[in-house]
């Protein structure tokens, strides 16, 4: 069972992966603060570098299985062109409306 993206509790969260699974890079950058910070696994990465090797030239793709902390912890089926599919944890810190920092990795 998975959770449709329009249904997601936090707004910046929603903007965040419907402009991921859209593949839409502007959008994307809009729902990030200026200076927005990642990591992965536990080590932060640039995250220009990281969304673009891992989200826009592999076709990056998130369905939601399950979300808490109001909205802002996240388990979903990540795919992508380079690695497959994977169950992974996205937790995201919101600033202003818009996502400063997210972390993810292997759940």
């Amino acid at each position: 069972m998975t959770i449709p993206v329009d249904r997601l509790t936090d707004p910046a969260v929603r903007a965040f992966v419907t402009a991921l699974n859209a593949q839409d890079q502007a959008a994307f950058q809009e729902a990030l603060t200026p200076g927005a910070t990642m990591s992965d696994d536990g080590s932060d990465r640039d995250l220009r570098d990281w969304t673009e090797r891992e989200i826009f030239s592999s076709r990056g793709h998130m369905e939601i299985e399950s979300e808490k902390g109001d909205g802002l912890d996240l388990v979903a089926r990540f795919r992508n062109d380079t690695w497959g599919e994977m169950k992974t944890r996205w937790r995201f810190v919101v600033d202003g409306g818009k996502v400063a920092r997210f972390e993810t990795g292997q759940a």
